[in-house]
């Protein structure tokens, strides 16, 4: 058996900088206090501290001045899409707003896929969703139906709209475990599919995008009971 990894203090530290600016405790566009009173304050080393603003600085939560001190940066106001995995972990809420753009880009995609995609595109997409209906449990239907949404943004010939997708389904990977709901019955899951996959493969913009909202909906709904 595999020993489970232990939290450094580097972590821990990192996780209370982080829970102390998303509340507000270190409020956007102010500084931090000095290097040496916030780590006594936090009861560690001055070491400690500069790791734990790298991966914050990383994170783009912070940004360094030499000279000057550590800046708190305007997240809500200059952070990209790769901040929402955090801002997930910490407030589950933000996952609705998640689901609101989820539903608009998705059903875009379809349109765009249905009016763009190749025979070859067509072929695999069927493949895919069948491979909906023989995953074997909860956790694989859902990565399988992750696949499909993945192809349906490729058939569009728009990488940007694969890059959204990519981004739109790492933003709730921190609480994924409890958005099961839809995908406990392969049957099921495969069935919500296929109407979104026919419309693509038949050409028709129209109904793919109608489709793809009635599927994100319906989702979108089990999904939010179960995250409650």
């Amino acid at each position: 058996m595999e020993a489970l990894p232990r939290e450094s203090i580097v972590d821990v530290l990192e996780a209370r900088l982080r829970e102390d600016i998303l509340d507000g405790r270190h409020p956007a566009g102010s500084y931090l206090p000095p290097e040496r009173r916030l780590a006594d304050g936090y009861g560690v080393t001055r070491t400690t501290l500069k790791h734990a603003f790298g991966r914050l600085v990383q994170a783009g939560l912070l940004e360094t001045r030499h000279g000057v001190g550590t800046k708190v940066r305007d997240y809500a106001r200059l952070g990209g899409a790769d901040l929402l995995p955090m801002l997930v972990r910490h407030d589950p809420r933000w996952v609705r707003e998640i689901f609101e753009v989820r539903r608009s880009v998705g059903a875009l995609i379809a349109q765009r896929a249905a009016a763009r995609a190749t025979g070859r595109q067509h072929a695999e997409l069927r493949r895919l969703t069948d491979a909906v209906r023989e995953a074997q449990d909860a956790d694989a239907v859902q990565l399988a139906d992750v696949e499909v949404h993945r192809a349906l943004a490729r058939a569009t010939g728009n990488r940007v709209y694969v890059l959204l997708t990519n981004t739109l389904f790492n933003a709730y990977l921190p609480v994924r475990a409890a958005l099961r709901g839809p995908f406990t019955d392969p049957e099921a899951a495969h069935r919500r599919l296929v109407p979104v996959v026919e419309a693509v493969t038949s050409g028709d913009g129209h109904r793919a995008h109608a489709a793809a909202d009635a599927y994100l909906r319906d989702t979108e709904k089990i999904m939010l009971e179960g995250l409650a």
